[in-house]
């Protein structure tokens, strides 16, 4: 189940955070800022441990979970890293004859840590082969702990990351049991890729970010995925990109739904963090099984 968080944290200590998680400021600057809040016997260090994701407790599907496949890959990406490393999950015990839609899951700004693997096993309890690759994969992978993960982040080549993904939806096409029917789904950085795929593979046809960066606009013409977007209400930094992409979506006729919820902060489907808002995480996850089920298994 997900975890239970205190409801009460100083905005200024979420927006500190939120900047903390991106890189704008370091361990250090996080601590020196939240010490200005620390009040009550609760220091800087406590704010950010209870910040720290909380992966075992929230933890919903387990990874020896029986109704599930899973499995480590490698994907080969000539154009990018060489080879990304994933994690693919699917439902067990497929005869050979039997086909699903595949979604490409695309993690944070910290590689494949465990709730993203959760994720991917979630989206596969739903029947959908799910394929999980991590940009980390060419510095070793995902760390363990994601303060390295994030400063381990920031010196990828984000050139090759891109050819690292779209290599990965390459290979979901033709993976075993794929139907040639592809999705993809992503959260903060992951939803800024999700978006940039959505331009450069024509063979996408359904498109899940969450708070992510908007596509290059003048790469929006080039979309034919539709597309479902989850914006948080207190999330400045990707809000303000969201009016000039769906104009270019209007204007080049794309076919879209974008959803706010109000009362919530970036990463608010993240259970594993204070971040997490309960009630707009499963409305947006139900919106967004309705509309893979739709696009992809409907078609």
């Amino acid at each position: 189940m997900p975890t239970k968080f205190p409801t009460e944290f100083p905005r200024e200590i979420m927006q500190l955070f939120d900047k903390y998680v991106h890189g704008d400021i370091d361990r250090r600057g996080f601590l020196d800022g939240a010490g200005k809040f620390a009040v009550g016997g609760v220091s800087a260090a406590a704010y950010l441990s209870a910040l720290t994701p909380d992966f075992a407790n929230a933890q919903q599907i387990r990874p020896n979970d029986p109704r599930l496949w899973v499995e480590s890959i490698r994907i080969p990406s000539p154009e990018g890293s060489g080879t990304i490393n994933a994690y693919l999950a699917r439902p067990r015990g497929m005869h050979f004859w039997r086909k699903l839609p595949v979604i490409i899951v695309v993690h944070e700004n910290r590689g494949l840590n465990p709730h993203i693997r959760d994720i991917t096993r979630r989206i596969a309890l739903e029947g959908y082969i799910a394929i999980a690759p991590d940009a980390l994969t060419a510095l070793g992978g995902y760390p363990g702990d994601e303060d390295t993960a994030r400063t381990k982040f920031a010196t990828l080549d984000q050139n090759k990351i891109k050819q690292d993904f779209i290599a990965a939806t390459k290979f979901a096409r033709v993976t075993e049991h794929a139907n040639n029917q592809l999705g993809a789904i992503g959260f903060c950085y992951g939803g800024g890729m999700v978006n940039y795929l959505a331009t450069q593979c024509d063979y996408l046809h359904a498109a899940v970010p969450f708070y992510g960066a908007a596509a290059p606009l003048d790469g929006v013409a080039n979309i034919r995925a539709k597309l479902l977007l989850h914006f948080a209400s207190d999330d400045e930094r990707f809000n303000a990109m969201w009016p000039p992409y769906e104009a270019a979506l209007r204007t080049a006729h794309k076919s879209y739904q974008a959803f706010t919820y109000e009362g919530t902060m970036h990463g608010f489907n993240n259970d594993t963090t204070p971040r997490y808002n309960a009630t707009a995480a499963a409305l947006a996850w139900q919106r967004t099984i309705s509309f893979f089920d739709n696009e992809l298994k409907h078609r």
